[in-house]
């Protein structure tokens, strides 16, 4: 298969070419897919389906964050923070082994991703994935809940799809523990985790431990 940056005609100007070739390199986030399903059952969504999803899902949901958040700023560390799984590839979140190396993989990819760019953008947008992944201040913990919301509603609506068929498969305490980040930033969203875990418990989608 070509790359296709071997196709790319360059404009003369330095900068504007890196920006450019950035913004091609970043399309592969359509070739990663995660395990988690779309609603449909059709296939498998891609990181770049998931960033687009919970980036619109955080104009939606501010009202039910217990701190004041800069939305705008939460979508931008939305949409890029899983730009390095471009080379780091998807970590399924209950893979134990996957994750012991996660960290490693994922800053050797943030090295080699964001170097690519103008210096100050490369470190704007750096910043924004480092932010994500500490998880503090009011902006990245709403971020950070959201990037388990939606793979959780779509575990809900396709009948535990993603929990009964990985390995290793989650029981319902290892998902009550993912989804406690809700617990005191986003309550009124952890009432409704709690109530959709027990349903899915009840309908077998999901085995107690």
């Amino acid at each position: 298969m070509k790359d296709a940056l071997e196709f790319f005609v360059s404009s003369g100007n330095i900068r504007l070419d890196a920006q450019l070739k950035f913004s091609a390199v970043i399309d592969r986030m359509c070739s990663v897919f995660r395990r988690t399903i779309l609603l449909d059952r059709s296939r498998h969504e891609n990181d770049a389906e998931h960033s687009w999803h919970i980036a619109v899902m955080a104009l939606l949901l501010e009202e039910y964050a217990v701190e004041k958040v800069d939305v705008l700023h939460a979508v931008e560390m939305l949409l890029v923070h899983d730009l390095v799984e471009i080379y780091a590839g998807d970590t399924f979140a209950y893979d134990t082994a996957g994750n012991a190396s996660k960290e490693a993989r994922e800053k050797e990819a943030a090295n080699r991703l964001f170097s690519q760019l103008p210096p100050e953008q490369g470190e704007y947008l750096r910043g924004l994935w480092e932010e994500f992944d500490r998880g503090t201040g009011a902006d990245a913990r709403y971020a950070n809940c959201l990037d388990r919301v939606q793979p959780f509603l779509h575990n809900v609506l396709t009948e535990g799809y993603t929990w009964q068929n990985s390995e290793p498969q989650p029981d319902a305490d290892m998902v009550r523990l993912r989804m406690a980040v809700l617990k005191d930033f986003m309550p009124e969203l952890h009432k409704w985790v709690e109530k959709a875990i027990q349903k899915a418990v009840e309908n077998q989608h999901l085995k107690e431990r």
